[in-house]
């Protein structure tokens, strides 16, 4: 009976087969596998047989068993083997340890992977790859570059397999000089045509910020699949170049590729990121005659792409097509809404989200927003407090600049300041960010000088908040600290940002920068704006130029803000638009007191929607107001 028991496990291949049968065999292999006293051989003999058959085969069985493991990352059982390979001798066996390994870099236990590792021959390159992508994809990422060092001191060559893992481990550790250093091997290996190796290439270089080095590497690929074109794609789309990211996804689709769920999400990412609605409204077609209508990931993106271009509505009826509803999407649809000012429609949706799963840390960073973009400071404070006590969610370093936001902007700064020094957490530069705006609209030189302090520590290359605190100073008229700013400013070599913004008009990008004349429609452009000063004047807008930090004259000043980024694409938008059209303008910085004000009666005069999205909300101008009520 036990003879033929195990006649038939021989038979059987466990890994093609559901993991409950794998163990099932393995419990056989475990009775037979124990240790038998004389007596139970004597009483027993087919018992005899089984013994010498058992020694026999076993190192293929218990190999069979393993790889099931393996394949359904079934720790529990693969432990309980392994301590059975080492009662019957073959605790050490290269072909099973070397499997054992494998679960356990699996099952991301790496100690035990790495304890084993070590106790065995490492000839095998198969191995070394096993542990490498186990820190690879679970940390500590600077362990599989030291595995990978090791390796290579071992007489091993790296193959298809030992690149992708080390340079996804770069890619975490954004360690350029490991990557170019491993790039060269991979051209002296031959490996650089590889369409995986090079795709691992091209996110490592992304990673790190070198985005003309993944496009070379991208190029030198003659055979490229769709995993090579996302690569790319999204090493744009991540560096801030989403107009390349466009212009790529034609050149994929005129080299006759298909466009995957990957390819749709990223380049509808980079639509958001450009607010380029009718680019995005393409995408949105492309993909339904793609038949993607009822893919919920596209769908998502979809959402995301219409709420950050000013096209909420959408973003919810696309929502409520939704077939699963999870948590990411009901993530995106709060997030747009808060990104909005929607403050009440955003906790709506998060009251109707915990009726129907479990919110988490990202949920509620998005109705933690909704508050402070509204104001509403009791019910961030309790939202706060309740997603630990009702979801143990330990609050992160989102959640807390979050709350300082709230507070700062409801003029609490001593609050938020105590928050701060109260944080579980290391502050970053976002918390300290927060602070000083905050201070910025309370004009708050105490506070504001604390946290520029605190941000040089963290940023000092950032010219940034230098420019802020500079703003404070002359908002409050203390003229001799803003000239000894600037001078710091200088004497340090800081570069100021730039303001920029830009428009998509038809299916354009347009792009402006402050005082700029190189437009080829610079003429018509500034005329439009004389003529837009003189009807808002007319209607009751002055001139407020308390952004402007340079001790000029106040004429100066006001040529200054005339000529704003802003002003000039929303000038360049009027003449190029029929009446009524929505304009929808992308800013690189927070957009100044004066031209919210400007823009609210342009709005009305104009009887135009215009929609300004700055580096931190969303701004919808309609018949003289702003969705922000002016808080932002």
């Amino acid at each position: 009976m036990v003879v033929s028991s195990i006649r038939r496990l021989q038979r059987i291949d466990t890994a093609h087969f559901p993991c409950p049968l794998a163990l099932i065999s393995f419990d056989l292999l475990h009775s037979l596998a124990s240790p038998t006293t004389t007596e139970q051989k004597a009483n027993n003999p087919d018992l005899q047989t089984t013994s010498v058959l058992i020694f026999r085969r076993t190192t293929s069985d218990y190999a069979s068993v393993l790889q099931s493991c393996i394949t359904y990352k079934a720790l529990a059982p693969g432990k309980q083997l392994h301590a059975r390979l080492f009662q019957v001798g073959l605790g050490l066996d290269t072909h099973l340890a070397t499997k054992l390994v494998n679960l356990y870099s699996v099952c991301t236990c790496l100690r035990s992977a790495h304890l084993l590792f070590d106790k065995i021959c490492k000839k095998s390159l198969f191995l070394w790859n096993v542990l490498i992508r186990g820190y690879a994809w679970c940390g500590p990422h600077e362990v599989a570059v030291q595995l990978y060092r090791k390796m290579i001191d071992y007489g091993l060559v790296p193959d298809n397999y030992t690149f992708p893992f080390v340079l996804k481990a770069c890619s975490a550790l954004s360690a350029i000089e490991d990557g170019r250093e491993i790039h060269e091997l991979v051209r002296r290996t031959g490996w650089e045509r590889d369409v995986y190796v090079g795709a691992a290439l091209i996110d490592m270089y992304a990673k790190c910020g070198f985005v003309g080095n993944a496009r070379e590497v991208f190029y030198k690929i003659g055979v490229k699949d769709a995993v090579l074109w996302n690569s790319m794609l999204a090493a744009y789309s991540q560096n801030g170049k989403p107009n390349d990211a466009l212009t790529l996804c034609n050149e994929m689709v005129l080299e006759g590729l298909r466009p995957n769920e990957a390819t749709l999400v990223t380049v509808i990412s980079a639509s958001a990121d450009m607010a380029a609605l009718m680019k995005g409204r393409e995408l949105h077609g492309f993909a339904w005659r793609l038949m993607f209508e009822s893919n919920d990931r596209v769908k998502t993106s979809l959402m995301d792409m219409y709420a950050k271009c000013g096209s909420v509505k959408i973003s919810r009826v696309l929502f409520e097509l939704l077939k699963e509803k999870r948590v990411v999407s009901w993530n995106a649809m709060i997030t747009g809404y808060a990104m909005h000012g929607h403050s009440v429609e955003a906790i709506d949706l998060f009251e109707r989200m915990r009726d129907e799963t479990t919110p988490d840390h990202v949920t509620y960073v998005g109705v933690l927003s909704a508050c402070s973009h509204g104001g509403l400071l009791d019910e961030g404070w309790l939202f706060f407090q309740t997603m630990k006590t009702d979801y143990h969610i330990e609050p992160t370093v989102q959640h807390y600049t979050c709350m300082v936001d709230l507070l700062g902007r409801s003029a609490r700064l001593s609050e938020a300041y105590d928050l701060i020094m109260q944080m579980r957490v290391v502050p970053d530069s976002g918390v300290w960010g927060a602070l000083l705006n905050s201070c910025k609209i309370h004009q708050n030189v105490d506070f504001a000088e604390l946290a520029l302090e605190k941000l040089i520590e963290l940023e000092p290359n950032d010219a940034g908040n230098y420019v802020i605190l500079s703003n404070i100073y002359a908002q409050t008229g203390k003229w001799k600290r803003v000239a000894k700013l600037r001078k710091l400013i200088t004497e340090r070599g800081l570069k100021k940002t730039i303001a920029c913004s830009w428009i998509d008009v038809k299916n354009k990008v347009h792009v402006f920068l402050s005082g700029d004349t190189s437009h080829p429609d610079s003429e018509k452009i500034y005329s439009e704006l004389r003529r837009l000063e003189e009807r808002i004047k007319a209607a009751g807008y002055i001139t407020t130029t308390g952004s402007v930090f340079h001790d000029v004259e106040d004429d100066d000043k006001i040529t200054m803000v005339f000529s704003h980024s802003e002003r000039l694409a929303i000038a360049f938008g009027l003449i190029n638009t029929p009446p009524r059209t929505r304009l929808m303008i992308t800013k690189n910085l927070n957009i100044c007191e004066d031209c919210h004000d400007a823009i609210k009666f342009i709005s009305k005069i104009t009887e135009r929607e215009i929609m300004i999205r700055d580096v931190n909300f969303y701004h919808k101008f309609k018949d003289g107001f702003c969705s922000c009520g002016d808080y932002w």
